[in-house]
């Protein structure tokens, strides 16, 4: 089935069937090219009306990455003081602020999202899952792998780490190259006829 795609085996199996969420890595660096880079290619991912509620806190300085700790499941402590790089993928809720740059077609979708909050937190929620799935694709597409984890206090992360600001956190995701047995092994995934319908 790999010939019918417009990549190679190779890139797919990069993107998709070799790759596997990290639980270990390696010292090598994550540098902040590599994270723009990151962006760069993941932004052009759909979002409705070209929302682009995503926002990526990088977690580097000491204090942050101890703050951070202290918010998360005990588990996913070790490996994220030992990650090359830790970020936040966050929801803006603010999004509709930035409609004016990215959605200039239509003015009054700003004033229209201002107005109803809850439909507003709510396509900041939905849309940035989405771009959050582009980025793990976009990790794996630079070579690296992607620890994300749900395994968090997230009111208190925002409260701490982002106060001040109208962002809220969804995923925490340790960046690096993986370690020597870094991975635990593949699960099973759902085949096709389990997952697909045709009506």
């Amino acid at each position: 089935m790999t010939d019918h795609f417009a990549i190679d085996a190779r890139a797919q199996d990069l993107l998709f069937r070799e790759a596997h969420t990290a639980n270990a890595f390696t010292d090598e660096p994550v540098t902040e090219a590599q994270l723009a880079a990151i962006y760069d290619l993941v932004k052009w991912g759909p979002t409705l009306m070209n929302t682009q509620p995503l926002r990526v806190v990088a977690v580097r300085s000491d204090d942050a990455r101890t703050r951070l700790a202290e918010h998360l499941a005990e588990g996913n402590r070790a490996k994220t003081a030992t990650a090359p790089l830790v970020v936040v993928l966050a929801a803006d809720a603010d999004f509709h602020d930035t409609l004016p740059i990215v959605f200039p077609h239509n003015p009054a979708a700003r004033e229209r999202f201002a107005a109803d909050a809850a439909r507003r937190e709510r396509v900041a929620l939905d849309q940035a899952w989405l771009q959050a799935g582009y980025f793990i694709v976009g990790v794996r597409a630079m070579g690296l792998a992607a620890g994300p984890m749900a395994g968090f206090d997230a009111p208190g992360l925002d409260a701490d780490l982002l106060a001040g600001t109208s962002l809220r956190s969804l995923l925490v995701v340790n960046i690096g190259h993986a370690a020597e047995g870094g991975y635990r092994p593949r699960l099973p995934r759902l085949d096709r006829d389990a997952a697909v319908l045709t009506l």
